[in-house]
Parts: C-alpha cells; structure tokens; sequence
C-alpha cells in the first residue's frame, strides 16, 4: 500500500486547483523555462520596446524575433535597480522582491518568445504591499499583452556604452 500524498499548494497555502489559472493568450505554448537576462544589449532592447508603469516598478517586455528564439517554451526576464533606489542593502532588496513576484506570477501570465525587465522605483519597490507587488505585476503583463502598454520613446542620441572622450 502506498501512503497517500499530500496535496500540492502553492506559496499562500492554497490548493493547486483553488485557482484558475489565467490565460492571456490561450493558443500560446506554456512557458517551459524562465531565464535571467544578463547582457547590456538585451537590457536596452527591452527598453526600446513596450513599457507599462505601475506603482511599485516599471515593465519593459518585447517580443523577440523568431531567429532569436532558440527554445520554443523560453521567456527571459531581468531586473535593475538604479543608485536612486537606495545603497546597496536596498538595491538587493529591492531586486530580491522583484525575483520574488517574478518567479510567482511569470509561469502563469508570461508569453514565451519575449523578454521582460523589471525597473524598481525609488522607495516603491521596497515599501509597496507584496501582495501589491504581485497584482501590479500581473495587471502589467496583461496590459503589455493586450496592446494597451506604451510604446517606449525613441531615444535622442543612441546609447553605446561609456563614453571613451571627446576630441
């Protein structure tokens, strides 16, 4: 005989059918894998394409171009935090609820084939309701998917890392 097995519940204890799981575009493959951005050029091609502000940070997602998808059920997902945040010790904290909420809410609401980041907001990201938090994140990612997030404003002169000097 085999014991019986418990059943499965997620971070706030309820249980694995409790909730629907929400679907914003039904046809889409399931995310398979979530991987963390970690080059400058994906940053900044994130930020030239959608973005949707909410109050505890700023969304930038795009999607990206079927030659640069390699894996067919893969999103990608960065987060930064600027020195307006705060010093180190609120820059990570602030970083580590963002991976929280991320790795709470993406597996249900994310599309594969596209690249988000996470922007913290100055006292926002740190101070905001987890529960706020996540909600936030979930209405983002249903406005980017829907059409309704802004187009990001073109940039005046193009961003090419740092400045070598003038002369």
């Amino acid at each position: 005989m085999t014991p019986p097995e418990a059943p499965v519940t997620d971070p706030q204890g309820r249980g694995a059918g409790s909730a629907p799981a929400v679907s914003v575009c039904p046809q889409a493959a399931p995310v398979q894998r979530i991987d963390v951005l970690r080059k400058r050029a994906d940053f900044l091609r994130a930020a030239a394409a959608l973005r949707q502000g909410t109050s505890g940070f700023l969304l930038q997602a795009r999607a990206r171009s079927p030659e640069e998808t390699a894996l067919p059920g893969l999103v990608r997902i960065g987060f930064t935090c600027s020195k307006k945040v705060g010093n180190s010790v609120l820059r990570n904290r602030a970083r580590r609820r963002l991976r929280e909420i991320a790795r709470l809410v993406l597996p249900e609401l994310a599309q594969p084939g596209w690249d988000y980041v996470l922007v913290g907001r100055p006292e926002a990201t740190i101070s905001r309701d987890f529960a706020a938090l996540q909600a936030d994140l979930a209405r983002a990612l249903r406005d980017v998917h829907s059409g309704r997030a802004q187009k990001a404003r073109p940039r005046s002169e193009p961003a090419k890392g740092r400045r070598r000097g003038k002369g």
